[in-house]
This record gives structure tokens, sequence and C-alpha cells, in this order.
């Protein structure tokens, strides 16, 4: 049963997911008028080591999760299906760029990223419950960046790294519940991805794509109706980033 929901839950939900990365193929597709135009700014990444800029993100993003051991106990016989929903989301923040060599970059981009995260529980009387957890991370991306060769103003890159963040809100100190799902103030993920940096006369712009997964226990109230469930919650996000230096 919990296998045919997974499969139900990416069917349901992919076309989101497909929405962002058409998104970002759309901004490809313009980059092409700038293979054979006049270069522009053409020792921008030769004359300075340390380049600085801003970023906007635009993600969509959703829990994994695994259920506890005692979710096929007679105690959880009326729940059968815990179903994460993927939630809109976005970020703001800085860029700040060192060239370690010609196709190489070490990047951190320090930002706010506002998320909310959605679970469904499904009960076997047909009813279900919503359960919406709202967060604001303070996040440190530290990616190394690999180019390719430039080509007029069009150069193709891979991104990746780790995304360490930390819940900056508060509202669970200051609301003092615990009859909701409850998630760790801290978060580490991988993250991965692509982009094109595109050189304008007067600034570089970079549009991205960018995958990043939760790579550690997420969940933190194991004892609560929502928790008790569940052992693990892990995110899962989709990202197309806009970025200006």
């Amino acid at each position: 049963m919990q296998t045919a929901d997974i499969r139900n839950k990416f069917y349901i939900h992919r076309s989101k997911v497909v929405t962002v990365i058409l998104l970002f193929i759309s901004f490809v597709s313009q980059a092409q008028s700038f293979l054979y135009a006049r270069k522009n700014n053409p020792f921008y990444d030769e004359k300075r080591k340390i380049t600085y800029g801003f970023l906007i993100g635009l993600h969509t993003t959703a829990y994994q999760v695994n259920y506890n051991d005692k979710f096929v106990t007679p105690a959880f016989d009326t729940l059968f299906a815990v179903t994460p929903e993927w939630k809109p989301g976005f970020s703001l923040g800085f860029i700040v760029n060192y060239r370690a060599h010609e196709f190489l970059d070490f990047r951190i981009t320090p930002k706010v990223a506002f998320y909310e995260h959605s679970l469904i529980y499904r009960f076997t009387d047909g009813t279900s419950e919503k359960e919406l957890v709202e967060t604001t991370m303070v996040e440190f991306p530290m990616l190394v960046k690999y180019k390719s060769m430039r080509r007029g103003n069009v150069r193709m890159y891979m991104i990746g790294g780790i995304k360490p963040g930390i819940e900056a809100s508060g509202k669970k100190e200051i609301e003092n519940v615990s009859d909701q799902l409850e998630v760790t103030p801290f978060n580490l993920s991988l993250e991965a991805g692509l982009g094109f940096d595109l050189y304008f006369p007067l600034f570089k712009f970079s549009p991205e794509i960018r995958f990043s997964r939760g790579i550690i226990n997420h969940l933190d109230n194991t004892t609560n109706k929502f928790g008790a469930a569940l052992s693990r919650i892990n995110t899962n996000t989709v990202t197309v980033y806009l970025l200006f230096q």
C-alpha cells in the first residue's frame, strides 16, 4: 500500500516540478541569442578574483517521509497514508564568488528562504487532515562551480555543494505549542544544478536550476499525533535562481 501511494504522489505533483523545469528551459532558450553577438565585457572573469552579487530564488518543495514501525500496529489502524504536497516559496540572498581557476569557482550564497511544507493524513473512513509547516530558514550554501569555455556572451556551468540552514522565525518557542508537526531548527542538504552565465555590458546574469536533498532527519517530535506515525522526514527542493553579478 505504501509503495502504491508513493507512485501516486509523484504522479499527482510531478506537474509542478515540470513547470519549474520548463521555466528554466525558457531562460536557456534566450541564451542562444547571446552566442554569436558582440562580446560584452570580455575580461569580466579575468580581471577580478572576487565578485559579488545578489540572487532571487523561486522554489517548489516537499517532504519525503518514512513510516515508523508502529504505523502497521493496531494503534494506527485508522490512518492508512501520510502524503506530502509540493508547495511554492522563494528566497533572497547575496553572492560571494572566488575565482580559483579559469574553469573553477568557489561560491558562498547566504540567503533567507521562506518555505511551506504540507502533509496530508488520510484515514480509512475517507476523511483527511492537512498539517502545514511554515519555516523561515537562514541558509549558507557553500558551492563549487565548474565552468565551460566562454563562447560569445554565454558560458555554461555545473554547480554543487552543501547547504546548512537554521530556522530563524522562532515560532515554536514563541507559540509554545506541541499539537502540530514539529521539525528540527537545523537542516543540512546536498545541492547540485546547472546554469548559464549571460554577459551584458554592465553585469552578468545567470539563470540556474538547482536540486536540493536533505540528508539529516528533519523530524523533531515523534510523540504527538502528527509525528508518532513517522520515523524520518527529509526535504526535497527544486529551485530556479536568477543571479546578478
